[in-house]
């Protein structure tokens, strides 16, 4: 079935989408092209993604682009991947500014190339004061290394005596992790038929809503985000209570 706008809720729509972008190197494969053709068209699917969320009225789109892990691929793949996210960087800022949603970025960005990182934190200024969409790009990001990171940080802070120990509760660890100015997701959706988090925002997604699809990335489009939204609204979000206690708190 083709899930429309139409079909969707408007008024119950995640805040906050988190996408694991998986599939491109085999939807390649399927075609008998180079696994950079794959992500060439995963850009693509981006582009159509980032749309679609934006006119629904989604307010943070975060997208798993690069992991710590994959910088273990061959140095090719990592070369044509680093490549092509500057030339998107560059192709999709004018896009971006015009659509009023500004980029934002997560993970330890120190490892990304100089010329990467320079594209990466002029489109972020550019963008800064747009209202609309907050597109999060996860670049050199794994969730075990934002929590070590974190770590090492509050105890460097607990050292200097800026932080007492007693204080160290779970607000106080989300403020030090990546996405502290951001909420966390209500919506999680992976493609290419994987079950599993592949080490994303381990700490943020709680209590998110999972939707897997079998669907490659390179072919994820608007439809397939409509059915995973409205798959969404249709579950009853609880966070550690009862079923009759979310229903009486509705009701108030």
């Amino acid at each position: 079935m083709c899930v429309e706008k139409s079909d969707i809720q408007l008024d119950k729509l995640p805040k906050h989408i988190a996408i694991i972008m998986d599939g491109n190197g085999r939807w390649a494969t399927q075609r008998q092209q180079q696994r950079v053709f794959g992500h060439e068209q995963g850009a693509v699917a981006v582009r159509k993604t980032v749309e679609a969320a934006a006119e629904l009225g989604i307010e943070y789109l975060t997208l798993y682009a690069f992991s710590t892990e994959n910088w273990s691929r061959p140095q090719e793949e990592v070369d044509a991947l680093m490549n092509l996210l500057v030339r998107s960087i560059q192709a999709e800022t004018p896009t971006l500014l015009k659509n009023n949603i500004r980029l934002q970025a997560i993970g330890d960005l120190g490892r990304l190339s100089p010329e990467t990182r320079g594209n990466l934190q002029a489109a972020i200024d550019q963008t800064a004061h747009g209202k609309r969409m907050a597109l999060v790009l996860a670049l050199n990001y794994s969730a075990r290394d934002e929590m070590t990171r974190a770590v090492k940080n509050i105890v460097a802070a607990v050292h200097a005596g800026n932080i007492n120990p007693e204080q160290v509760n779970a607000n106080l660890i989300s403020d030090y992790l990546d996405t502290r100015h951001i909420p966390d997701p209500d919506l999680l959706i992976r493609t290419s038929g994987e079950l599993r988090i592949s080490n994303f925002l381990l700490w943020q997604i709680a209590y998110a809503e999972l939707y897997f699809t079998d669907v490659l990335w390179p072919d994820f489009d608007k439809h397939i985000l409509y059915q995973a939204i409205a798959d969404y609204q249709k579950r009853e979000r609880r966070f550690g209570k009862t079923g009759e206690q979310i229903k009486n708190a509705e009701k108030k």
